[in-house]
């Protein structure tokens, strides 16, 4: 390693944030700069892991290795884990609420240095929150998991050849008073039988394993489930998406196609809300005509949530890091001590070293 180059650590708590921060792996890599994952707690799955990819298995060793940056998807981050701490997110505001009765992409957790924002929609808030707390920067990047997808690189495993009919894709969130995968059950499986569409079924990995074994009891010549790590093949290969209140549903309008929700109580225009059962084939028909005032009002939309279609999120990631580094912490306040949550993260890491 060069005096120059740079040691990034993915710091990660869930198997789909993989795919969450494998382009900024390619990127930091394509910069001739260090890269290695640590996983926090149980749920992730180490067999994801590439054999190219390296991992550091204790708090001990990331101490050690002395990363410059800790990238990171979710929520937390130790502070006894070197390095500048960047807050990457795992999704978009979907405008849930936390038990505080706050919008919960926007809680601030006294965690992190540098927060990357995905577009003005979220860079606005924040800032008015860095201007509060004075704890951390802002700098609005795009959201490098969509880098692939921008990029038009993406592998194809769900094309299905000589069959051109629409794809409808189903999402739906894990959360028990959001989730409408129990509601809309005996609809999609009428409608999968129908033959006019091919499904394609995947939900949150939290997802409760009763309703994942109705779904995948469904399956048959038109209707698949899916289980993946990396959305973006599956975003890709529907013509439209039938969802909740999942920010899933977001990745999917960015690409320019429609989405009808169920029961979403937003009641966004760029969206196609039905809050009855029968009126879901109905809504599904009429967005696959693609109606120009909902794709006009999805592009409003899209260019508020995410500007960026260039496929380069994690090179301004990277560079917004080096700017963060190079400038120092000094002028951020101290954060709060947050004795609770940092007791509570070194009981889940087991560390207990001062």
């Amino acid at each position: 390693m060069s005096s120059s180059s740079k040691r990034y650590l993915l710091y990660i708590a869930q198997s789909y944030s993989y795919a969450i921060l494998r382009p900024l792996q390619s990127a930091i890599r394509a910069r001739g700069d260090e890269v290695c994952w640590f996983f926090e707690g149980d749920e992730v799955n180490p067999s994801f892991l590439k054999p190219t990819e390296k991992r550091l298995s204790t708090v001990t060793e990331v101490q050690a290795w002395q990363p410059d940056a800790v990238l990171v998807p979710g929520n937390v981050v130790p502070n006894f884990i070197p390095g500048v701490k960047v807050g990457v997110f795992h999704g978009f505001n979907a405008g849930k609420m936390n038990h505080k009765g706050r919008e919960d992409h926007f809680e601030i957790r006294d965690c992190f240095d540098l927060y990357c924002t995905q577009g003005p929609a979220t860079t606005l808030p924040f800032i008015r929150l860095a201007e509060k707390f004075a704890t951390f920067k802002v700098a609005e990047t795009g959201w490098p998991t969509l880098d692939p997808m921008f990029k038009g690189d993406l592998p194809q495993p769900y094309a299905v050849e000589g069959d051109n009919r629409p794809v409808i894709l189903f999402c739906s969130t894990f959360s028990r008073s959001l989730s409408c995968a129990p509601a809309v059950y005996e609809q999609i499986k009428a409608m999968s039988t129908q033959g006019d569409w091919r499904w394609l079924v995947q939900f949150h990995p939290k997802m409760s394993q009763e309703i994942v074994e109705k779904y995948k009891a469904l399956e048959n010549e038109n209707l698949t489930f899916v289980e993946t790590d990396n959305v973006l093949p599956l975003l890709k290969a529907a013509d439209v998406m039938l969802c909740d209140t999942s920010s899933i549903l977001i990745m999917f309008l960015l690409q320019g196609k429609p989405v009808v929700t169920f029961n979403n109580k937003t009641k966004r225009s760029h969206l196609v809300n039905v809050d009855h059962i029968e009126d879901i084939q109905p809504a599904l028909v009429r967005v696959l005509a693609k109606p120009a005032e909902l794709m006009a009002k999805i592009e409003q939309y899209c260019d508020d949530i995410h500007p960026y279609r260039d496929g380069l999120s994690s090179e301004r990631v990277l560079t917004a890091v080096d700017e963060l580094i190079a400038q120092g912490t000094d002028d951020l306040k101290p954060k709060p001590a947050n004795l609770l949550r940092h007791f509570k993260m070194r009981k889940k890491l087991g560390y207990w070293k001062l």
